[in-house]
């Protein structure tokens, strides 16, 4: 390593923010990045560990004290060589991850890991402003086509690594533009859309191409695909969202959250006409679930101008130290306060919604809830008890359903006829799905996850795919698998 007493040299520096005051009056990225010799501290604290256990901890298999050393010796381009070697999209992670890699650092045992995640988002900052990262199409083509469904990070990767191999890639999207939930589900103040924009005209440039506003199985058939090409990759998300089923969730005024966020990101993005429009500007707003997708309404409500913003999590509150039950170098499920966090919510913890209040109109007026605990029963098993003589009103005119999501749709399950696991998802071993020539990847495949999950997937999906259509593939993969019938 570039430093080998760097850890016990520099302490730990974050990115800074602009203040809540200021940031809340926009929808920008609102981080302030860290001056360049402060970087190369950060990654000269990277230890010579022996066993890098990052590894391990990142899904894509980051070569992470490759990077962290070339980041310090002020190698910045061989740094983008190295950061693209196992992700095809660094300035999504680099944003929106949240940074597995840290938490199995070695030197997270006693001390503050390594800021793995911001000298990447950094690494890859600097090789677009340097104008390192172009157009790389493939030397000659296979005269194979692939279809791949769906332009999420694990679509994208896939089309990617399979444009590579020298197939002819088309990626078919339903909505009006390309990135998924990217484009539609994360806030412009996580991640403005042009930087979404800036790595398509990359792999546009490389022969990818995109159809949008085609909807597979609606307004274009999967019989067609499948006639048309070689191989199809299924790429959506899990996106059917788990709702409340209880007394009152008709009511106007009780959204699904994505349905919030994606017509926020429709309105900045110019789009003007709704069936119905969701604002929380002077609303008391309310949104039931604890996760990031939950930390994504808070902060939209805010710009939007609510009146007030509480935030619902049925979980106790975890610890801020990591549990004792999850030892490095294990993700730790502890106390996590994201920035929309800071911009002005009450966080309300081991709390149930049993009942949403509406008026004559049907409006949401005010939600019943009550305190509750998470006992052991004799079974060993975690169960919720409500605690008695703890219900209370509280006044909400708007409420956000951030629970989660129970897999992916089923129009091309059922059209394809696939086979799925006890939870919904598309069965797929070593990707390849039921049906010959139909693979599976991301969220599709796995359930909801993580956007670098999501890119892993993709990438090693890309494999067997390449494998399927010539018999073998020299696209990277990060662990063999068993093998796939061959065409």
């Amino acid at each position: 390593m570039g430093k080998v007493t760097g850890f016990l040299e520099y302490d730990r520096k974050d990115e800074g923010y602009i203040a809540p005051e200021e940031r809340v009056k926009n929808y920008k990225e609102f981080t302030v990045p860290l001056e360049e010799a402060d970087l190369k501290e950060q990654g000269g604290r990277c230890m010579d560990c022996g066993i890098p256990f990052c590894h391990s901890g990142c899904p894509l298999g980051n070569l992470i004290p490759d990077f962290n050393d070339a980041v310090y010796k002020g190698r910045w381009k061989e740094a983008a060589t190295i950061l693209h070697a196992t992700n095809n999209f660094p300035e999504f992670t680099g944003r929106l991850c949240p940074a597995p890699c840290e938490e199995a650092c070695v030197l997270g045992i006693n001390a503050d890991p390594v800021s793995i995640e911001n000298i990447e988002k950094n690494i890859v900052e600097r090789a677009f402003d340097e104008g390192w990262v172009v157009p790389q199409p493939p030397q000659k083509r296979t005269h194979k086509s692939v279809a791949v469904i769906g332009s999420g990070p694990s679509g994208l990767a896939a089309a990617q690594q399979l444009n590579r191999a020298g197939h002819t890639v088309t990626v078919f999207e339903r909505d009006s533009k390309v990135g998924g939930l990217l484009r539609y589900g994360i806030p412009d103040f996580k991640m403005e859309k042009n930087v979404i924009d800036r790595r398509l005209a990359v792999l546009e440039g490389e022969g990818i191409t995109f159809k949008t506003n085609t909807y597979v199985g609606q307004t274009i058939s999967v019989e067609k695909l499948q006639n048309e090409y070689d191989a199809i990759v299924l790429c959506g998300g899990a996106t059917l969202r788990r709702s409340i089923p209880i007394k009152g969730a008709h009511l106007k005024g009780v959204y699904q959250a994505m349905d919030f966020l994606k017509q926020n990101n429709e309105r900045q993005d110019g789009v003007t006409e709704w069936d119905e429009t969701i604002v929380a500007t002077d609303k008391n707003v309310i949104v039931i679930g604890g996760g990031d997708t939950g930390s994504d309404c808070i902060g939209t409500s805010i710009r939007q101008g609510a009146k007030t913003v509480t935030n619902f999590e049925i979980l106790n509150r975890p610890t801020i130290e990591r549990p004792t039950e999850q030892p490095w170098p294990y993700y730790p499920m502890r106390l996590r306060t994201s920035s929309s966090h800071k911009e002005g919510v009450e966080r309300v913890f081991s709390i149930s919604t049993k009942e949403f209040v509406g008026d004559a109109s049907g409006n949401l007026t005010g939600l019943i809830t009550s305190e509750v605990e998470w006992v052991t029963n004799d079974n060993g098993r975690r169960e919720l008890k409500e605690l008695p003589g703890t219900e209370k009103e509280w006044p909400c005119d708007m409420a956000f359903l951030a629970l989660g999501f129970t897999g992916p749709e089923k129009t091309l399950i059922d059209q394809l006829h696939l086979d799925t696991d006890m939870r919904g998802n598309v069965k797929a071993t070593s990707y390849a799905t039921s049906v010959s020539g139909v693979f599976a990847a991301g969220d599709m495949r796995r359930g909801q996850s993580l956007i670098v999950w999501a890119i892993s997937e993709g990438r090693q999906a890309a494999h067997h795919v390449d494998a399927y259509l010539m018999g073998s593939s020299q696209l990277p993969l990060k662990d063999e698998d068993s093998d796939l019938p061959r065409r």
